[in-house]
């Protein structure tokens, strides 16, 4: 018997739900049918309102994870979800872009797992393929790339466990997510690894939002202080930004 991923939760169950970039309309259909039928949602800082709007008879309760600022822990979050399913309540844990691509997804199946809680996933799409469609930027292009990496920004540290020389030599194109502060570090870490400072670089902003900002400069650029970036953002780095082709207004967001 095929699986109904928006089966109505039973009590006591988890789903974990992408809520895609923002836009309500990126939202997937099992996801909406959830929010909709479910007693408490526990969701991170970057879910549109629109998006929670549709959980109009649950408990919402913010869990978001912002840089810099004060926030729940990972095991306060994976605690909650527990104690909220052993109370019996349909519990969808709502997290921006897909719960597996960098969104923490896969420590919470495993808490969930570890405790006998029954849980489903239901996949979202995930910013870094999003931000830049909507920019009109396609990630791989024939003539470009036949390679395609996505990273995330806390990598550019000291303690990186990357090895940026084979990065840069294996990958042309590069989507950086949270890569909105250590920005300056990576561009200095792909020039050191010999990636031209003229390669092209697109800094998309809260895409889909009403906050939607894109920027658009070179590895130089943001080493000399020309192109920074505001937080949350996907950054995409290599030629296909040249590619680009931009198919609505920004006062349509």
């Amino acid at each position: 018997m095929l699986y109904r991923l928006d089966a109505p939760l039973q009590a006591g169950e988890v789903a974990l739900v992408g809520a895609g970039p923002g836009d309500i309309g990126l939202l997937t259909l099992a996801g909406a049918r959830l929010l909709e039928d479910c007693d408490v949602v526990v969701h991170d800082a970057l879910v549109g309102d629109e998006v929670l709007a549709l959980a109009a008879d649950a408990e919402l309760v913010f869990a978001g994870k912002r840089g810099g600022r004060p926030s729940a822990s990972q095991q306060d979050i994976c605690d909650t979800l527990v104690r909220l399913a052993r109370q019996g309540k349909r519990v969808v844990r709502l997290k921006g872009g897909d719960p597996f691509v960098f969104g923490r997804g896969g420590e919470e199946i495993r808490v969930l797992a570890a405790s006998n809680v029954r849980f489903r996933v239901i996949p979202g799409i995930t910013s870094g393929i999003a931000a830049p469609a909507m920019a009109g930027i396609p990630v791989t292009d024939r003539t470009v790339n036949a390679s395609l990496a996505f990273l995330t920004g806390h990598e550019a540290t000291s303690q990186s466990r990357l090895d940026w020389r084979a990065l840069v030599a294996a990958f042309p194109v590069l989507v950086f997510y949270m890569g909105t502060r250590n920005l300056p570090q990576i561009a200095r870490k792909l020039l050191e690894a010999e990636m031209p400072g003229d390669t092209q670089v697109a800094v998309l902003h809260a895409v889909t939002t009403a906050a939607e900002q894109q920027d658009y400069g070179t590895l130089a650029d943001i080493v000399e202080g020309r192109l920074s970036a505001v937080s949350p953002a996907i950054v995409v780095i290599g030629d296909v930004v040249n590619a680009r082709r931009t198919w609505r207004k920004q006062e349509q967001v």
